[in-house]
C-alpha cells in the first residue's frame, strides 16, 4: 500500500516538472511578462528566416530584474498560430 501511493506521488511530481520544463512558443514578444531566469520561450513572430524561430532566454539579474537575450533558433515540429 504505501509503495502504492509513493509510486503515485513520484509519477505526479515528475508530470508536473516535465510540463514546467517545456518551452511554450507565443506569437509576440511583448506577451512574455515574467521570464525567470535561465527561462527559455519560443517567440513566433516571423522575425526570422524560413525553418527558425526566436528564441528568448533570461540571460542575467540586473537592477531593474531579469534581461533578455534572443537568437534565431531551429524550428522543430510544424508551426503553431
Amino acid at each position: 500500500m504505501l509503495l502504492r501511493h509513493a509510486t503515485c506521488l513520484s509519477l505526479l511530481i515528475s508530470i508536473a516538472l516535465a510540463s514546467t520544463t517545456r518551452a511554450g512558443t507565443i506569437g509576440r514578444e511583448q506577451d512574455i511578462v515574467d521570464l525567470k531566469l535561465g527561462q527559455r520561450v519560443l517567440v513566433d513572430d516571423g522575425t526570422c528566416p524560413a525553418g527558425q524561430v526566436k528564441e528568448v532566454r533570461g540571460a542575467k539579474m540586473t537592477e531593474k530584474g531579469v534581461s533578455r537575450t534572443s537568437s534565431c533558433v531551429p524550428r522543430h515540429g510544424p508551426k503553431m498560430k
